[in-house]
Parts: structure tokens; sequence; C-alpha cells
């Protein structure tokens, strides 16, 4: 059973929504998010990466960042930026991308869900970025940034949503690259079928924003210490999330770059290679579209691989292309062990394509990249069901949620 938590959202101004709304911070480097926010005094990022209002150079994990970060969030939510809903309210958020839309419901999950499982996770998270999150939405006294939840579809929820969508929106704009966004509110009958019917869905899932939603868990925990006679209906046992139907999500290859060979030379590298995938140089940029196939760029070439039989067995993660990657070339031929955390690797999103992977290596910053196959949701859900975990890295979704649109308060205090 899985619950769905409405709540007193803050959101912008309906004039405003687009100069507010951004990308996730975990989308972009410092020096990026410096350069986005340039006359752009409302983007959201100066609450999500507010290091880019202090000076260069500035520790991004320093107090005086969560701190600036906390001020600009009150700042915006006080000087009429926002408005805030008085009755607890669902929200029906739509991303359109090239042609392909998904629709999504706002609410809040619950940490107890997240404890015994009933919201499943495929992916391991690090400390450093766990603590940087617990900062952020401690010092914030809130959830800034939704984390993105699927579930397998139902068409009792989706009739629904197409109910709360058959009105205009309250939200209608495009972002500044292409996506549009809509949002629609709910009323008191939806909020209650929705709630419903969510308790008849067994599982959600973590797609994007494992280390948001653990920091958002263990803030919650934190406050529930600090008032232990807490009654379990407090805004900090729920975080903010968007819940979207498996039947509506596009997940794009999460490529890899390398620094180097290890010590090999190329023709060294490509024999070894040979031994556990059949090797074929092609004349263009190769963008695999089949399982247990990749594409290769090396010293300006590139090259089609594709596994060889023995190399496909196990389990579900074992079969995994980002698995069998790892373990027959970059753990034993190029000495990466722990990819998490190796210098020497690099990932890449698959929105910005195969000509970025070019561009590393021809550059000289990397030596060689990898174009991989999509990971499918029906294979993420199927590894976080067993409670295993899968590689780092192994999924990009696009589109991206926008950080700001809803703004989940912990409390009202403070």
């Amino acid at each position: 059973m899985a619950t769905l938590h409405p709540f007193k959202g803050y959101r912008p101004r309906k004039d405003l929504c687009s100069q507010v709304a951004a990308l996730p911070y975990d989308v972009m480097s410092s020096a990026e998010a410096r350069e986005m926010v340039k006359d752009k005094p409302l983007s959201f990022l100066h609450v999500d990466r507010a290091e880019v209002d202090l000076p260069q150079g500035t520790d991004i994990y320093s107090e005086a960042v969560y701190k600036r970060a906390a001020k600009n969030l009150n700042t915006l939510l006080s000087n009429g930026i926002y408005v805030h809903d008085t009755v607890p309210m669902l929200y029906i958020y739509r991303l359109t991308m090239d042609g392909r839309s998904q629709t999504g419901i706002v609410g809040c999950c619950a940490v107890d869900e997240y404890l015994d499982n009933t919201i499943k996770k495929h992916e391991l998270t690090r400390a450093d970025k766990e603590q940087d999150r617990i900062n952020h939405v401690d010092y914030c006294n809130a959830n800034t940034g939704p984390i993105f939840l699927t579930y397998r579809h139902r068409d009792d929820i989706d009739r629904v949503v197409a109910d709360i969508t058959a009105n205009p929106p309250e939200y209608d704009f495009v972002s500044d690259d292409g996506v549009r966004h809509e949002v629609w509110l709910s009323d008191e009958v939806s909020v209650r079928e929705l709630m419903a019917l969510f308790k008849a869905v067994d599982s959600l899932y973590i797609a994007d924003g494992h280390h948001r939603s653990a920091s958002a868990v263990k803030v919650g925990l934190k406050r529930r210490d600090e008032k232990p006679n807490y009654n379990g209906e407090e805004e900090f046992n729920f975080f903010l999330s968007v819940l979207f139907p498996d039947n509506q999500l596009h997940i794009m290859d999460y490529n890899r770059v390398l620094k180097d060979l290890n010590g090999m030379d190329k023709e060294e590298f490509l024999s070894k290679l040979s031994e556990k995938f059949e090797v074929e140089e092609v004349n263009a940029a190769f963008h695999p579209t089949e399982t247990h196939t990749f594409g290769m760029y090396l010293e300006g070439r590139w090259y089609r691989l594709r596994a060889k039989a023995e190399l496909i067995h196990g389990d579900e993660v074992e079969r995994l292309d980002v698995s069998i990657l790892q373990n027959e070339v970059f753990a034993p031929m190029l000495g990466i062990g722990d990819p998490r955390t190796d210098k020497r690797i690099d990932f890449v999103g698959g929105i910005r394509g195969l000509a970025e992977l070019e561009r590393r290596v021809d550059s000289g910053e990397m030596k060689l990249a990898f174009a991989m196959c999509p990971t499918s949701v029906g294979e993420l859900m199927a590894i976080a069901d067993s409670g295993k975990i899968m590689p780092p890295k192994s999924t990009w979704f696009e589109p991206k949620l926008r950080s700001g649109i809803f703004i989940h308060k912990l409390s009202e205090e403070a």
C-alpha cells in the first residue's frame, strides 16, 4: 500500500513560474550554474546552487552555502514571488519533449514507506552527496526539488488524471531547452480519489533522485529525534515527489568516458577486447539500439562492439550492459574497480549526444568513450523488486523535472 500525501504547497506566481523554474541541481557543474543564473535573478538555482551568489572558489559544501540557500528561499517565499496554497493539495505535472509527454502526480510520500521498502531503490548512494542534500533540506526547512518516482500504471489512476487535465492548466510554459511544462491544481474530490487509489499500489520505485530521497528521509528522522512526541502527521514525515506511470517514461543512454588505457596501447587494447567482443570499425558515430551492443570511440575512430554469448549470463543485474562493460572491460582491463569513486571514469547523459563523447576524447581530456544502449524501465523495476542494486549511472531520464515549481515545507516554523 502506497501513501499519497497532499500538502499545502508553495508555488511561483503564474506570471513568474517560467522565470523561477530551474533544472535540478545535480545535472550541472558549479561553473555551469553560475553561467545559467546570469540575468536570471529569480532562477531557483539561487536556492539549489546557492554558491552562485558567493565568491568564486567558495566551497560548495560549506555552511555559508546552505545558509545562503535558506536566505534566498525565504526571500522568494516572502517577497510575493510565490503563493501559498491554504488547503492540502495534489498537483498534476506534465512535461512534453520532442512530441512525447509524461504526466505525473505531485504529492508527498512517506518516510516510513521508504524505510520499509514500499518505496524501492535500485542504486547505492554516496555519503558526501547525501550529506550535502541533508544540509540543504535541513537549513531550508523544505524539500525544494521533487523526487522522481514511478509505479506500474493503472487505468483507474489514469482516468482521474485525465479528468483533471481536461481543464485548462494553471501553468503552461516552454523552458529554454524546448520542454513544455504544464501544471494543474487538484480539487478536494480528486485528492480523495487519488489517495484511495494509491492504497492499492503495492510499490513505488525511485526512478531518479536516490540521494535526494535518502537525504529527505534522514532529515525527517532527525526532526523526529528533535520532537520525540511527534504523531506521524507532521510534514517532516513526508517528502516531495512526482509519481509517473511506468508506461510513460523514457530512459536515455548513460555513456562512459575514460582517461587512459591502463598502460596499454591501442592495438593491445583492441586485441584484448576482441577476446570478449566482436569488434568492428564503423564509418560514423555508433549509437547502439540493441542490448549487449556498444559504441566505442578511440583515437578518432568509432567501433561497434557486440558481447560474445559467454558474457551474457547470471542474474538480472549481471546481464545489464553496464554490468558487462564494468565486469569484462573496466575492472579487468582498465583497472577501474569502483566506478562510483574512481577519478579515471566519468559519465555523460545521453541528452548531450555522441558529439559530446567525441569532444571529450578529441580534446585530450579523455582517451576513449563508450556509447550505451539505454536500460529499460522493466529492468529497473525487476532489479528493485529483487532487492538488488544496479551499477552506478545506469539510467538517464529525460525530460528533467524542474525545481522551484513546488516547495514542500517541513514545518511552518523558521
